[in-house]
């Protein structure tokens, strides 16, 4: 198929011809005109796609001091209306929660994680709570079932919001996982269409056990995801298990090397033990825009004074 950009390409390569055979343009105008071609072509490409904005929306209202995501503070688990209450009046910048369908009538997006199936909240509650704070929201589907009507409802709600949405889900089965992913194609269609602003929080499925030699990302599952992503026109983070970063870098690092819209959420199972100092070529090897740290406070505190010893 003989496409618009092909149809520039010869336009470009006839008038270089055509030039370069004429004695008004040098040879240095030539290959100028031909690099600013090129350029042309490439911001025709990635026309539409968005970068993460969540850093820039809590630096212009001065609730962080730098472009730097360690200063991006999460709430977890916010599945009620006394945690959601308790998370609107400290100084948590994003607020995450689970998001199932309700397992009796009326049939509805609640917050709950399962194996609850029942919640004292809904999702249309919950956005409707959140009201004029300035709070970010995580939304983490544990169910395809609540995906499409929670989109409505979220679109409905808060679609003329600048306030930083992320909308995540496990897609692809990962190292040591057990539970079943979400369809990716499922997923991303039920929500492709919600604002480019949105961040799409994408990741697999894991596991981990004390004393044992747990595997890390493998080169089959960052090349997977990649090709999942790749030609979303949302930024992407991906949430990566602290304990299993070590034996992981290769590949993470080649996987945020692909895309200036990716970035990684580094979180933690309640249990799982790591040293902090895991976490670090991560920091060094990336700008620190692109490393969200999702910890809880005690571990945020020992990160803290971690990075303070490397600064």
């Amino acid at each position: 198929m003989f496409t618009y950009t092909d149809r520039q390409n010869e336009v470009t390569v006839k008038t270089l011809h055509t030039m370069s055979r004429s004695r008004l343009l040098s040879p240095r105008c030539v290959i100028l005109i031909f690099i600013g071609c090129v350029s042309i072509c490439v911001v025709w490409r990635l026309k539409g796609r968005m970068l993460d904005q969540t850093l820039d929306y809590f630096l212009s209202r001065a609730e962080i001091g730098r472009r730097d995501a360690a200063e991006v503070t999460w709430s977890h688990a916010t599945n009620s209306r006394s945690v959601l209450s308790a998370a609107l009046t400290g100084r948590t910048h994003m607020i995450e929660a689970d998001i199932i369908m309700r397992g009796r009538d009326p049939r509805e997006p609640i917050m709950a994680h399962p194996p609850e199936m029942d919640s004292d909240i809904t999702l249309r509650e919950w956005l409707e709570g959140i009201g004029t704070h300035s709070k970010g929201i995580k939304l983490d589907f544990k169910s395809l079932e609540a995906v499409a009507p929670s989109m409505v409802l979220l679109e409905e709600v808060w679609g003329e919001s600048e306030r930083p949405v992320w909308i995540n889900a496990d897609i692809l089965p990962g190292p040591g996982g057990k539970a079943s992913p979400l369809e990716p194609s499922a997923f991303l269609a039920a929500v492709r269409a919600f604002s480019s602003h949105a961040v799409l929080s994408l990741g697999w499925t894991t596991g981990w056990m004390p004393d044992t030699d747990n595997p890390g990302y493998s080169w089959d599952m960052v090349r997977e995801m990649d090709q999942v992503c790749r030609n979303l026109s949302h930024p992407v983070s991906f949430p990566v298990r602290a304990a299993l970063l070590a034996q992981s870098f290769p590949q993470l690092k080649w996987l945020l090397q692909q895309s200036d819209r990716y970035t990684l959420t580094v979180w933690t199972g309640q249990n799982d033990k790591f040293p902090v100092e895991d976490l670090l070529p991560y920091r060094e090897a990336f700008d620190k825009s692109r490393i969200y740290y999702d910890l809880p406070d005690s571990q945020r505190t020992q990160l803290s004074l971690t990075l303070g010893d490397h600064n």
